[in-house]
């Protein structure tokens, strides 16, 4: 385990073996997602335009869930060119 510490303005540091740990370059971002209990999670973003990147990037953003069939019907309008 590592100990960081926190400076004055609130911030970290991330030692360099952490950020290969996680395959983060200069340059990249790192998202952080809050979990209960004051824990955090912590990656890599994905490049945009990746499929990576697009998986749950909606999560928690809404309290509506579609159905299956509302969702057949989107894709079917998408494909014919709809909107």
């Amino acid at each position: 385990m590592t100990t960081l510490t926190v400076t004055a303005k609130g911030q970290v540091t991330l030692r360099k073996h952490i950020l290969q740990h996680l395959g983060v370059e200069p340059g990249q971002k790192i998202e952080v997602r809050e979990l209960p209990q004051g824990r955090i999670e912590m990656r890599a973003m994905q490049p945009a335009g990746t499929i990576d990147g697009f998986i749950g990037l909606l999560e928690g953003k809404t309290k509506k869930a579609a159905t299956i069939e509302e969702m057949r019907e989107a894709a079917a309008d998408g494909w014919a060119g709809l909107e």
